[in-house]
């Protein structure tokens, strides 16, 4: 089976072309242009795929950019590292990263979210409507990664900029704000060696000495935050009209009688419709299929988090469903490190948000999406606050 990328339908209504193509198929083919990618459609099968050693991330990185020579050293993240070097890296940085410490940045995270909405009412235009993907759901995750790298506070509104470049991912703000992120991580880590704080950085390089992030992976780890930090802005702006659709979800939601929303969110309208690929290292037999050596895999999450196989009424949107199995931060080694903070950063933002304007409404009929088959981005999100 194959799909094309640019299949109308699919840039229509992806969910529904990839769920077609995971009845047809447990592995099929998504081409395009200069393109051919196996994919796989179903859960299992996925979260197989995702695990297994064999199939490994590429060492593909931005150092094609055309940026200063002296950034291209920490332009290779800890997504394109493998077997003992990304699992030592993982290892440091992990404990930063844990469930414990996400629920302790939630009053951070509480304050951040308030500042931010004072805004939203500040930017209301003169018909009573305001674009919270512009004033809300972008800049919250770089306003967070400031706080956790510890970003001089005149130094935030740029990094905000640097942030809406870092989530178009393409064009020239963002080959702008790759360097000047590096310098700016450089800078930070300099402040911090002379005068410590509570913030990541600080924590990281309060490490023994003898089982610690080098220099450079210090610097590249902040360019890995701010490059895989910016999901929950996709995600909360995708969640706003979702509950909004579904207005008994959302009284459950306001009324804390929801505690799995969030992952309902995420399995339901998470923004990464396919994985980063994967390599095979060898000949894999998968889904009945045969993968040859050195061919590029993704994984279908559009499909394989709505796999009937695996969920009950997949096709229905339900924040009280348990057992929520989603992959929307992947699988093994290279699931996602900051979950815990996501997850957080996304419950208190819409916790906040609806909580403060309780008669919210979509000021349009319906949302424009950025057309990408691989992620499920809206271009804005124009709201009466109500």
């Amino acid at each position: 089976m194959e799909l094309q990328l640019s299949d109308p339908d699919l840039m229509r209504d992806p969910f529904t072309a990839y769920g077609r193509l995971r009845e047809q198929a447990t592995v099929a083919a998504l081409v395009a242009p200069g393109l051919r990618l196996w994919a796989v459609t179903r859960h299992a099968e996925a979260r197989a795929m995702l695990g297994d050693p064999r199939f490994t991330l590429g060492e593909e990185s931005f150092q094609h950019l055309d940026v200063p020579a002296h950034c291209v050293p920490y332009l290779r993240t800890m997504q394109q590292t493998t077997g003992e070097e990304h699992a030592r890296l993982r290892r440091l940085v992990s404990p930063e990263f844990s469930a414990r410490r996400g629920t302790q940045f939630r009053p951070t995270l509480e304050r951040i979210v308030d500042t931010l909405l004072d805004e939203v009412d500040r930017n209301v235009e003169p018909d009573g409507t305001v674009d919270l993907v512009r004033h809300f759901t972008t800049p919250l995750p770089m306003e967070v990664i400031c706080e956790l790298v510890g970003v001089p506070k005149d130094n935030r509104p740029q990094w905000r900029t640097y942030g809406a470049a870092i989530t178009a991912g393409h064009g020239a703000e963002f080959v702008a704000a790759v360097p000047a992120i590096i310098e700016g991580a450089i800078k930070a880590l300099e402040a911090k060696r002379t005068k410590p704080g509570s913030d990541l950085i600080s924590q990281l390089l309060r490490s023994r000495d003898d089982d610690k992030l080098t220099e450079r992976e210090l610097v590249t780890f902040v360019w890995h935050l701010v490059l895989a930090g910016q999901t929950p802005a996709s995600l909360i702006a995708n969640a706003v009209p979702t509950l909004l659709d579904h207005p008994d979800q959302l009284a459950a939601f306001t009324d804390n009688a929801a505690p799995g929303a969030v992952e309902e969110l995420l399995r339901w309208c998470g923004p990464q419709m396919l994985t980063i690929p994967r390599q095979a290292r060898e000949d894999v037999k998968l889904g009945g299929e045969l993968i040859p050596e050195g061919a590029r895999v993704t994984a279908i999450l559009a499909a394989a988090n709505r796999d009937p196989r695996v969920f009950t009424e997949p096709d229905r949107f339900d924040v009280h469903r348990t057992g929520n199995n989603h992959l929307s931060f992947a699988h093994g080694p290279h699931f996602c490190l900051g979950a815990p903070l996501a997850r957080v950063q996304t419950e208190v933002a819409l916790t906040a948000l609806f909580a403060r304007y309780p008669g919210l409404t979509l000021a349009e009929p319906r949302t424009e999406r950025i057309p990408d088959p691989a992620t499920w981005r809206l271009q804005t999100l124009r709201v009466q606050l109500g």
